[in-house]
């Protein structure tokens, strides 16, 4: 059987009515460009929120100290001051932790020369910054033995420096007030840009959790605690010894609750994931709405073709064309005519997708995958669709058919 001179047939066969031949086609159209154009935006939004969440950290974990209950009242998480650096240190022997960073937090009015600005105070160790995957684009961190002497230097986030600085102005070496207190701004932070939930990650001024826990917050204990697992497989193992080991340290009895709590970015992306994946599903299962009216529509065309071609049918099998081959004839028109409307719809779905990140500035993302399904779920609508009128025309009786007019 000659494939290329039944496809080259196929093709006069459409070319014979264009107008018709281009009305069956929009319906795959609509519906391959639809699907494509969804899918897209759920994969831009999701590769989105992955991109954001790998920002976070180097395979984060973090424990926060937990609510406690007064007479019947959760007073809310970091609530108890149970959580403190000699825990943060314990976890250092866990196989399973690479890096460990205490964590304090407090407010802090920053002051210099006449301006002045809010913004969250940070208490962290020297590990913090590989930890997050932070690190300082201009000047030095801070090491270990300013953590050590609890020394009055700190490094600042874009946000601060935009508001706290004349634009062009150094602020190396520089000498600002938080809180009435001197510190001198050993660096500046890299931008880091917005969390998935929408804070400002440059809003924030950094110092050795030291002196924020000594001289700004005025506690003994900690807030939280920042870990980098060996690998994100490791997440979990993780996350369980860390339990067992606060629950020990802390000497909690078994049907005592976690004084603490213990969060990943891991939890966040399979939600957001799971949510993406259910969006992304509802948008193509609409859209694939449209890929059933088009095969309904080649159906109807290709029955009304075989009417109109009855007595050329009659003359091929008159001059031995089996009846395979005849069905393979329409079976193969109704292919193209999918395939040719499946493509003409991955341009149209590729086109809808950069005009919608451009005009909305969502971000899109057209995988190869997706172009794949499209075109061999619209082949598979023309297999479908086409085998009964292909095979009605395959079982014409030739000389009913010769005499048909």
């Amino acid at each position: 059987m000659d494939y290329n001179a039944i496809f080259r047939v196929a093709l006069k066969a459409l070319a014979r009515n264009k107008l018709r031949t281009v009305l069956t086609m929009l319906g795959i159209i609509i519906g391959v460009g639809a699907m494509i154009c969804t899918v897209a935006i759920g994969e831009g939004a999701s590769n989105q929120v992955q991109q954001q969440i790998a920002s976070l950290g180097d395979d984060l974990v973090w424990i926060v100290a937990g609510s406690v209950n007064m007479h019947g009242v959760h007073m809310g998480a970091q609530a108890t001051k149970t959580l403190t650096v000699e825990d943060a240190q314990a976890m250092m022997q866990i196989p399973f932790i690479k890096a460990v960073s205490p964590g304090v937090g407090t407010s802090g009015q920053a002051v210099y020369q006449g301006q002045n600005w809010a913004s969250p105070v940070m208490g962290i160790g020297p590990s913090y910054f590989d930890i997050r995957k932070w690190p300082v684009a201009q000047g030095i961190p801070f090491s270990q033995q300013d953590v050590d002497t609890a020394a009055n230097v700190c490094i600042l986030g874009r946000t601060v420096i935009q508001n706290l600085f004349v634009e062009g102005q150094n602020p190396i070496g520089k000498t600002i007030r938080i809180n009435n207190m001197p510190f001198r701004v050993l660096g500046v932070l890299q931008r880091k840009g917005l969390t998935p939930w929408g804070q400002d990650q440059d809003n924030i001024i950094m110092a050795p959790y030291t002196t924020v826990q000594k001289k700004l917050a005025g506690i003994s204990w900690i807030n939280n605690i920042m870990c980098s697992a060996i690998s994100t497989k490791a997440i979990p193992a993780a996350e369980q010894q860390i339990e067992a080991l606060l629950r020990q340290r802390h000497r909690l009895r078994p049907d005592e609750d976690d004084d603490f709590m213990i969060r990943s970015p891991i939890d966040i992306a399979n939600a957001q994931a799971q949510s993406g994946r259910i969006l992304t599903l509802l948008l193509a299962s609409i859209a694939s709405v449209s890929l059933l009216v088009g095969g309904i529509g080649i159906m109807n065309i290709m029955l009304v073709s075989v009417t109109e071609r009855t007595r050329e049918i009659g003359v091929r099998m008159a001059v031995g064309a089996t009846e395979d081959d005849v069905q393979m004839q329409f079976l193969s028109e109704a292919v193209v005519l999918s395939l040719l409307g499946g493509a003409a719809g991955v341009v149209i779905g590729v086109f809808g997708s950069m005009v919608v990140s451009r005009m909305l500035h969502w971000p899109t993302l057209v995988p190869p995958e997706a172009i794949a399904i499209a075109v061999a779920f619209s082949a598979g609508v023309g297999v479908f669709f086409g085998y009964y009128p292909a095979r009605k025309a395959a079982r014409l009786d030739p000389i009913e058919a010769l005499r048909y007019e």
